[in-house]
């Protein structure tokens, strides 16, 4: 990865500045606190985001509501840009990110860009979920960072190394060889504790088929009682049976007794009936008789009905025509009264156009005002005779209808005089239908003596029938305790076999699980004796080989920076050992440049030994040092020129504020702060 241009706005002390980075050796130079460090951050920033614990107040400007970043570089010839965006509300969070690659652009989410960047590195994936520690330790360590791991607790700086290095999984495989163990043992002392008693049950399984054979004997004698007790029954049932063809004949006998009786009741109520039809029969013949119908008058009605409907019909043509004549006098009334109104308005003649004479206007105002007075003299004639029309037809219809109801009782006389005959031929009819039913009286009341004889003979099965009845209850009885008992004997036959089944499966069960415990003793003894082992030693010698080839380049970057009377290496913790004349010297006791050197020589090693071991990653031809001179002394400061050759990096950024480093670097960018602001001196 080479950088190429990095552009920032309101990021700490800058407001805008954009900074080009070319290949070779490169000096941030200026004062403390200047601003170097933040176009670090901003690169780390614009690369991974915010870091965990990172918080974005400490690089957007203060005052300012939205800040920004653009890194560009190179990776194997691709030219990648990144964009991100912070931007102040409640809380100041990460607002936009984009990559573009080789002028294709993708925006997505924070994760999604970082998934981005780290395969265009090409770092191992198992550090997507992690804090950018390999970029860390491989390009850029703040100098205060790399102390604090060679003097943190040695679980802790093995853990960070382990992560640093990839090669964390042994331990979490240690730890999960571990917990898989325990969940084994765990589940072998479930199985033993459930397999205990597969010796118990296996007794109580063959007591329990013992007593089964016992049951299938009782069995075998209960179905046979049952057998005998349904045959029993049926006996029983048969010969209730017959006993019930008799009472069902009497029975009979009695329904058919009981509706000859209703019959005998209905046939004397027809009787009653009929002779009380022949008696009003009879009184209405003799009222009959008594009826006087005058043919002469009722012809006479007729002739009076059709001279008021003839008057009737003369009146209403009359009244139609008066009506006619009443309607055309008012239209003629108001024709003439518009028209004098049309002319009392006229000024000129509609034809000649000249002025019309008010002595004109009163002549025909004259004419008009006597016809109206003669319209209005006929109108009331006209009204007094519609009055007159309307009471003599009113009248003409009463006359009509008084003549019509007296006709309704001429007709009505004469009607019942034509019936007279028909009601003496109607009793003669109905004292004949008496008389017959009168005989069947007589004949069904034989019947019912007849039938009285059978039922009496009958009866004596009733008696028979509660006697046979109450055996046959008894039978069912002894027949539902003996199904009782055999079913009680199936069910117990059933329920046992039901639980031997039970049994012989949980011994199986048992049986399989005491193989799978057996099996499981012998996978945990493997994992914890042999697996376990086989991990320990791999990671044992992982570390070896890597301190070994660490603890080199860490003594041979220290003897660039030190003095030949002291020597460092590294102990089997990655911890410095720092020796004068085969003397262990301790860290408290040595110079700040002294414990500056342990870092950096520590960081470079570092360094190398990452770069050695995942060669394919893409930041191995860039390292940035954070004032790594902190402390130095003259001489120390003449030995970095050895140190940027030996380092042979494509691209080296280095932050300092020594003047002497200038003359070491190919390109040097010079930082100043005025008024709080940080730019690039041109």
């Amino acid at each position: 990865m080479i950088l190429k241009k990095l552009l920032i706005e309101n990021i700490r002390s800058y407001e805008t500045q954009e900074i080009n980075f070319p290949k070779g050796s490169i000096l941030l130079s200026g004062d403390i606190g200047t601003g170097k460090t933040t176009i670090l951050l901003a690169i780390e920033f614009a690369l991974f985001g915010l870091q965990p614990g990172q918080k974005a107040t400490s690089l957007l400007r203060t005052g300012k509501d939205n800040g920004k970043i653009i890194l560009e570089f190179e990776i194997d010839s691709k030219k990648i840009i990144i964009e991100r965006t912070l931007k102040k509300g409640k809380t100041i969070s990460q607002d936009y990110c984009s990559i573009t690659v080789d002028n294709e652009k993708f925006e997505g989410s924070i994760t999604e860009i970082k998934a981005k960047v780290l395969k265009l590195l090409n770092y191992p994936t198992e550090f997507a979920k992690k804090t950018n520690l390999l970029y860390k330790f491989t390009v850029y360590t703040p100098q205060e960072e790399m102390k604090q791991i060679i003097l943190e607790p040695r679980d802790i700086r093995l853990n960070t190394l382990r992560h640093v290095f990839g090669i964390d999984k042994y331990k979490r495989i240690e730890e999960n060889t571990t917990i898989f163990t325990s969940k084994l043992r765990e589940k072998i002392r479930l199985t033993q504790g459930m397999i205990y008693d597969l010796e118990e049950i296996k007794k109580i399984l063959t007591e329990k088929q013992e007593n089964l054979i016992q049951l299938e004997e009782k069995q075998k004698q209960a179905s046979l009682d049952y057998e005998k007790e349904i045959v029993f029954r049926t006996e029983k049932e048969n010969v209730l049976n017959k006993i019930q063809e008799k009472i069902n004949e009497k029975n009979a006998f009695e329904t058919e007794k009981a509706k000859s009786n209703i019959l005998i009741s209905e046939k004397r109520q027809q009787t009653t009936r009929f002779q009380n039809d022949i008696n009003n029969l009879k009184l209405q013949v003799e009222e009959a008789k008594k009826i006087s119908f005058n043919e002469q008058e009722f012809n006479s009605l007729n002739q009076r009905i059709q001279f008021q409907e003839n008057k009737e019909e003369e009146l209403q043509k009359e009244y139609i025509q008066l009506i006619g004549d009443l309607n055309s006098k008012e239209a003629r009334k108001k024709d003439s009264e518009e028209l004098k109104e049309k002319i009392s308005k006229l000024q000129k003649c509609p034809t000649c156009l000249q002025e019309v004479p008010e002595q004109y206007k009163a002549n025909i105002f004259s004419k008009i005002d006597e016809e109206l007075i003669n319209t209005q003299k006929i109108l009331r004639e006209f009204f007094e005779r519609k009055k007159q029309l309307i009471e003599q037809i009113e009248l003409t219809k009463k006359i009509k209808e008084e003549f019509k109801k007296q006709k309704s009782e001429q007709e009505l006389l004469k009607i019942k005089l034509e019936n007279f005959k028909e009601k003496e031929n109607r009793i003669i009819e109905i004292e004949k239908q008496k008389q017959s039913i009168e005989n069947d009286l007589e004949m069904l009341e034989r019947h019912i003596k007849s039938m009285e004889i059978s039922i009496q003979e009958f009866s004596k099965y009733d008696e028979i029938y509660k006697k046979t009845n109450q055996e046959l209850i008894e039978a069912k009885n002894k027949e539902n305790q003996s199904a009782i008992k055999k079913a009680e004997i199936n069910k117990e036959s059933q329920f046992l076999e039901n639980l031997i089944k039970e049994k012989q499966q949980e011994i199986l069960k048992k049986e399989e699980l005491k193989t799978k415990t057996e099996e499981l003793a012998k996978i945990e003894y493997w994992v914890s004796e042999k697996f376990l082992d086989l991990v320990l030693f791999t990671e044992k010698q992982v570390l070896m080989t890597l301190k070994e080839e660490f603890s080199n380049l860490f003594s041979k970057w220290f003897s660039i920076l030190v003095s030949d009377s002291l020597s460092a290496k590294l102990n089997d913790d990655f911890a410095p050992i720092i020796e004068q004349q085969d003397y262990e010297l301790d860290y408290a006791f040595l110079s700040g440049g002294e414990r500056t050197a342990i870092a950096l020589a520590y960081r470079l090693a570092l360094n190398q030994v990452i770069n050695s071991l995942l060669s394919k990653i893409k930041t191995g031809n860039l390292i940035i040092l954070d004032e790594p001179t902190d402390g130095f002394s003259t001489q120390q400061l003449d030995k970095m020129r050895e140190v940027f050759n030996e380092l042979n990096a494509e691209q080296l950024i280095l932050v300092s504020h020594e003047p002497k480093i200038e003359s070491f670097v190919d390109n040097i960018i010079k930082i100043n702060k005025e008024k709080g602001m940080s730019g690039i001196e041109s």
